[in-house]
C-alpha cells in the first residue's frame, strides 16, 4: 500500500480480476481490459452522472458478454478487468497521461483531479496491478508447462466519437508483430459482410496501449487487439453471434498460422 493513502478497495468489493477456464485446454488466452464499469466506494461516482458512467467512457459496452462466451466456445482461459477506465485505464502504463483521465471524450471527470501520489499509487496497486499480475502469472504457468499461448486483447469502441460516425465494424490492431493480424484481417475481409478496419479506429503503440506490447509483444507470443462496435454487441444476441464468428475465425486463423492444411 502506498505510503499516506488509505486502502482503496473494501474487503467486501469484488476483486479486480475475473479468470474465466483457468483449466481451460485452448492455446488462447483472452483478456478484457475494459470489461467492468465498478468504481470503488470510497471515490463514490468520480463527480460523474450515471448517464456518463454507462456510457463507453466508463467502460468497453458489450466486450464482457462477447468475452464470457468466446472463453467458452473455445475452451480458453479469459481474463477480465472489474473496474471502470475511469478509475485507472488497465490499457495504459500508470505514467501515462491517460492513466487516469481528467476528461474522457468530452466528460469532466471532476474526481480524478488533483490527486496526490499516494491516491494515484493506491489505484495503481489495488486494481492495475492485481489485473496484470494476473495476466502475466497465467503466461508464466503456461510457459513454464510447456503450452503454446495465442493473446487476444478483446475491446469495444463507440459508434460516435466526439460527433462523428465511425463505419468499422470491427477493427484489427497490431504493432511491430502483425503475423496473426494479418491474417484475421484476410478473414475477415472474406466474410465480405463486413467493415473492417486495420489498425482502425485505433492503432497500438508502445505508449497508447499496455496488455498486447507488454504481454504480447515482448514475450514474443502471437497476439491481436481485437475492437469490435458497441452498438452490434449491446445485447445478448449480437454478443452470442459474434462470439461465434469470432471463435470460427480465430481457430482458422491460428491453424493458417500454424501451417495447418
Amino acid at each position: 500500500m502506498a505510503k499516506g493513502a488509505a486502502r482503496l478497495l473494501a474487503e467486501d468489493e469484488p476483486a479486480p480480476v475475473r479468470v474465466l477456464g483457468e483449466a481451460g485446454a485452448s492455446d488462447f488466452l483472452l483478456t478484457a481490459d475494459h470489461a467492468g464499469q465498478a468504481i470503488p466506494r470510497r471515490l463514490g461516482t468520480l463527480g460523474v452522472s450515471a448517464a456518463e458512467r454507462g456510457r463507453h467512457i466508463a467502460w468497453d459496452i458489450g466486450i464482457a458478454g462477447v468475452t464470457e462466451r468466446l472463453s467458452a466456445l473455445l475452451d480458453a482461459t479469459a481474463v477480465l478487468q472489474v473496474y471502470s477506465r475511469l478509475v485507472i485505464d488497465c490499457n495504459r502504463d500508470p505514467g501515462h497521461a491517460t492513466s487516469i483521465p481528467q476528461v474522457s471524450e468530452l466528460t469532466e471527470i471532476p474526481g480524478n483531479r488533483g490527486l496526490g501520489p499516494a491516491d494515484r499509487e493506491a489505484r495503481r496497486q489495488e486494481i492495475f496491478e492485481p489485473y496484470h499480475d494476473r495476466i502475466a502469472a497465467l503466461l508464466d504457468a503456461r510457459e513454464a508447462a510447456g503450452r503454446r499461448t495465442v493473446l487476444v486483447a478483446m475491446h469495444s469502441f463507440t459508434p460516435v466519437f466526439k460527433g462523428e460516425s465511425r463505419a468499422v465494424e470491427i477493427g484489427i490492431l497490431y504493432n511491430r508483430d502483425d503475423r496473426l493480424a494479418r491474417i484475421m484481417l484476410d478473414l475477415l475481409r472474406a466474410e465480405e459482410d463486413l467493415v473492417v478496419g486495420d489498425n482502425a479506429p485505433y492503432a497500438i503503440t508502445d505508449t497508447s496501449d499496455y496488455t498486447a506490447p507488454v504481454h504480447g509483444e515482448r514475450r514474443g507470443l502471437p497476439h491481436v487487439e481485437i475492437e469490435i462496435r458497441q452498438d452490434l454487441i449491446a445485447d445478448g444476441a449480437g454478443q452470442q453471434a459474434w462470439a461465434e464468428r469470432l471463435a470460427r475465425l480465430l481457430v482458422a486463423a491460428d491453424r493458417r498460422l500454424r501451417g495447418v492444411r
